[in-house]
């Protein structure tokens, strides 16, 4: 299998940020779907094409054959432990979506993101039933969480990622990607100031505490806002930032606060767009606070594309071992051969 003849569908598209990282080693997109229809004008603005709606209105025979199925899959609170109904304990959920699509289209590899807590959830039942239905419709199944901080942005972000091998193609085993410890800090990626006037926070009832601010790859807290609950935490531009979030309240509401220059401000989109790894080519047709809710809603760039390169390289490995077998074996057929001309 060559890398470049690789295609895949990108479900739960947002603005593409599967997409990009894929797209980077020569994968082919022959299907997007997002029903959002803010992240559907970004994502054509980028891609020159708008994805599908509702991915739950659309049957499996209207989707193109493919390799790959990505999807960073939204995670409602569903229960569905205890009931042992297999690919049916999905129904209802949008996991299901994913179920139906790969058991209907048996694609090489299932690439999916989501929360963090989709572990813990419904005290780790939840990931057992994700795993058990992959496993039921044929797939080998592999997840860890992994941080943005660890593999070149300067964001904080944890999610968790499972790639699944279809059972046939025999692979028995998949290594997430080492962390590169990138010496990247807030500082490096942010906007000048005039740029930045209307993202600045002013208020008085602020709280600074004296802190070592030695550059760190992780949120460096050094004071608050108000009360320091959601959204009123504020840090040091020599850490990395908080995780981006689509919701949230607070002065400084889904990008978190951050002490520039003498003052206090909220990210900008375009700074947003940086933490989460997308290229400054990528364009921004949108609101402010549609921005804001995309970015924090978006997959990081970069940890896509680590993980992708080792699914390319366990491919690769793969495609190896097969051309060995296929020469060997015809290094027996030829050895038979010459001994029967002998004879």
């Amino acid at each position: 299998m060559e890398k470049e003849g690789l295609k895949f569908i990108d479900l739960f598209a947002g603005i593409g940020g599967f997409r990009i990282a894929l797209e980077n080693h020569g994968a082919e997109s022959v299907f997007s779907s997002e029903w959002d229809g803010e992240a559907q004008k970004t994502y054509e603005a980028n891609f020159g094409e708008i994805p599908k709606g509702d991915i739950t209105k659309i049957k499996e025979s209207e989707i193109p054959e493919h390799d790959i199925l990505c999807a960073g899959f939204p995670c409602q609170a569903f229960s569905i432990s205890g009931k042992q109904r297999g690919f049916n304990d999905a129904r209802g959920t949008l996991f299901f979506e994913i179920a139906r699509i790969a058991k209907y289209h048996q694609p090489k590899i299932l690439f999916l993101e989501n929360v963090k807590n989709l572990v813990k959830h419904d005290y780790g039942n939840t990931i057992k039933t994700i795993l058990r239905i992959l496993n039921e419709i044929g797939y080998d199944a592999y997840y860890n969480i992994l941080t943005a901080s660890d593999y070149g942005v300067p964001q904080a972000r944890e999610r968790i990622y499972i790639v699944a091998f279809r059972k046939d193609l025999g692979i028995k085993y998949f290594y997430f990607p080492k962390k590169t410890y990138n010496k990247i800090y807030l500082k490096d990626i942010l906007e000048g100031d005039d740029k930045t006037r209307d993202c600045i926070i002013n208020r008085e009832d602020l709280k600074f505490w004296k802190r070592d601010e030695t550059p760190s790859l992780k949120p460096i807290q050094i004071g608050q806002i108000n009360s320091g609950g959601q959204g009123e935490r504020i840090y040091s531009i020599n850490g990395h930032a908080i995780t981006l979030s689509a919701y949230g309240g607070g002065a400084a509401s889904k990008t978190g606060a951050y002490f520039v220059n003498g003052k206090i401000r909220r990210l900008t989109p375009r700074e947003c767009a940086r933490v989460q790894g997308f290229p400054e080519c990528f364009e921004i047709p949108v609101s402010k606070s549609q921005a804001y809710k995309q970015f924090g809603n978006s997959v990081s760039v970069p940890v896509i594309d680590f993980i992708y390169q080792q699914i390319l390289k366990v491919l690769k490995s793969e495609k190896i071992n097969e051309d060995k077998i296929i020469i060997e074996g015809n290094k027996i057929h030829q050895d038979y051969a010459l001994q029967t001309t002998l004879k």
